[in-house]
């Protein structure tokens, strides 16, 4: 069985719940633990959904925001659910009997 996984990623939020609603604000908290990152790149972290993050920066996080790696990244898991083409999830009909009948064609006298 298929599984579908995703995640949502909620430093913004966490920023917020600190008072920390700049990009300025939050980037000496990164110095102070020796990650350094250009104001563009903390830009794309906070705003955007991060597809790769190093271990030190992801440990950094946690550490300014006293969070876990479960805090600031909410995963998500299930089945995946398999539909027809009729996209009703039922049972798929059997073809067989929606053939068409064969015709001759004759030529007109």
């Amino acid at each position: 069985m298929n599984r579908t996984v995703s995640y949502r990623w909620r430093l913004r939020e966490i920023m917020a719940e600190h008072g920390m609603f700049r990009v300025n604000d939050f980037i000496p908290h990164l110095a102070d633990r020796g990650i350094t990152l250009s104001t563009s790149q903390v830009h794309r972290l906070v705003s955007g959904t991060p597809e790769r993050l190093s271990l030190p920066v992801l440990a950094a996080l946690c550490d300014i925001f006293d969070v876990t790696p479960a805090d600031l990244i909410h995963t998500t898991a299930a089945n995946a659910v398999r539909t027809t083409a009729t996209g009703d999830g039922g049972p798929v009909a059997d073809l067989a009997g929606l053939r068409p009948a064969r015709v001759r064609i004759r030529p007109e006298r």
